[in-house]
């Protein structure tokens, strides 16, 4: 299911023109929450458009944010630092509502909002499908990319993850298992648990999270 934005607006970065599509609640916002997609998808994954339904009424705008390769039509995502700069640019478009900004991001997109986090000011990040590590290579673990952000971080993991599960993040890390959930959070039918019901635990641990946010909840 896709959610209709308000707004979507074309931002110029210097890794090309990259696209943040706007979905607002009815009355005064708390915060923004931006979210970022992985590299191989865009924002029509299913968490990313299952938060776009749900935080809107409940008092956060979501600005779901794509990438300029993704943008032009690429198929590969560019190096790190590419994001990074993509991201970076955008910021000030995030900002302009003058609400305080989580960053956020699945996969590929929460690596680059805990490595910008501190230098562009977010007042958190929320990594969706953290991937801790590539599949089958635990040793190489992008766990300082967590500690590095120096903001709250909420991870929000698919208890089977093959990039890295719930059980394999540090000691201390505040995250929420999906049960039964891939990469991109899919759950098999012999789970016995619906996508609805699965997008429905997510969202409510975003906002459970976001609500006991200093300087966010109201």
């Amino acid at each position: 299911m896709s959610t209709r934005a308000n707004e979507s607006e074309t931002v110029a970065t210097p890794a090309g023109d990259a696209r943040i599509s706007w979905y607002r609640g009815a009355g005064p916002a708390r915060a923004v929450v931006a979210v970022g997609h992985g590299a191989g998808g865009g924002i029509e994954a299913r968490d990313l458009q299952a938060l776009a339904a749900a935080l809107p009424p409940r008092g956060y705008t979501v600005a779901l944010v794509e990438q300029p390769w993704r943008v032009a039509g690429k198929k590969v995502a560019p190096a790190p630092k590419t994001l990074d700069a993509g991201w970076t640019a955008l910021w000030p478009a995030l900002a302009r509502p003058g609400l305080p900004v989580v960053a956020g991001g699945r996969s590929a997109g929460a690596r680059v909002a805990c490595r910008t986090a501190r230098e562009l000011g977010a007042r958190a990040v929320l990594a969706l499908s953290f991937p801790l590590h590539p599949p089958g290579k635990p040793e190489k673990s992008r766990a300082g990319e967590l500690a590095g952000a120096g903001v709250p971080v909420l991870v929000v993991q698919g208890g089977r993850d093959p990039f890295g599960r719930p059980a394999e993040f540090p000691e201390g890390t505040e995250l929420t298992e999906v049960a039964h959930g891939d990469h991109g959070f899919a759950v098999p039918k012999s789970a016995g648990v619906g996508e609805a019901e699965s997008m429905a635990q997510l969202t409510g641990a975003v906002l459970a999270w976001l609500d006991g946010l200093d300087g966010v909840s109201g």
